[in-house]
């Protein structure tokens, strides 16, 4: 896609990964959880010539959305919001867990889309690390945000959290994608390796090797 421009940036303390996704022909562009590092990012789409015209949020984590965190403010939506002119995607079940007006919302759910130039990017509902937790897919793109990690997949043990969604998630929607689908997730987790593919997933991520779900949910602590 000679039109697609894409930036896979690591930023802020716990190893979050930001995206930037665009089209080379508008100059827009799409920024992917950015929690951290607000000036930073802003000054890579400029030097790059990118107009942030979308904020795309995978979950409502604060390493991910931005707010109050453990006596510490994380910056994220809200203050780049105060920089350009944007719309702040979010799943519909989480909207009103974003410290960002109500006005500046696009509520999302299974059937959402944006275009960026001639570019279709698509929503995906995936709960089970959250329940508003959401992976966007650009052709053969998938950013899995705190879904699917590689080797690994989203924690469950956190308010909200439902490992058997997650299952759900992982076996009946990811999983039916495409194998050749590059998987770019949340953090930086994996020493080495920035992104992956389904098929590498499918063969080694013991978490989708599971024979049931309620084999899954047993290694999960959930069940017996």
């Amino acid at each position: 896609m000679e039109e697609l421009y894409f930036r896979q940036i690591q930023a802020g303390p716990m190893a979050n990964f930001v995206y930037l996704i665009g089209s080379t022909v508008t100059r827009e562009a799409a920024i992917v959880d950015p929690a951290w590092a607000i000036d930073e990012l802003l000054t890579i789409a400029r030097s790059d010539d990118m107009n942030i015209g979308s904020i795309l949020i995978t979950h409502c984590h604060q390493d991910h959305a931005g707010g109050d965190f453990m006596g510490q403010h994380i910056e994220g939506a809200a203050e780049l919001l105060e920089h350009c002119k944007a719309k702040v995607y979010i799943h519909k079940t989480e909207a009103a867990r974003i410290p960002v007006p109500l006005s500046e919302i696009v509520q999302t759910d299974e059937r959402s889309e944006l275009a960026l130039g001639n570019l279709r990017l698509e929503f995906i509902h995936t709960p089970g690390h959250t329940p508003g937790s959401q992976c966007f897919k650009l052709s053969n793109m998938l950013v899995s945000g705190d879904t699917l990690f590689i080797g690994s997949c989203g924690r469950v043990d956190l308010p909200g959290s439902s490992p058997g969604e997650l299952y759900e998630s992982l076996t009946q929607k990811l999983m039916k994608l495409d194998e050749q689908t590059l998987v770019f997730p949340g953090h930086n987790y994996a020493p080495g390796q920035t992104h992956t593919t389904l098929e590498q997933e499918k063969r080694y991520n013991p978490y989708l090797n599971f024979p049931s779900k309620s084999a899954f949910l047993a290694a999960m602590g959930y069940g017996g």
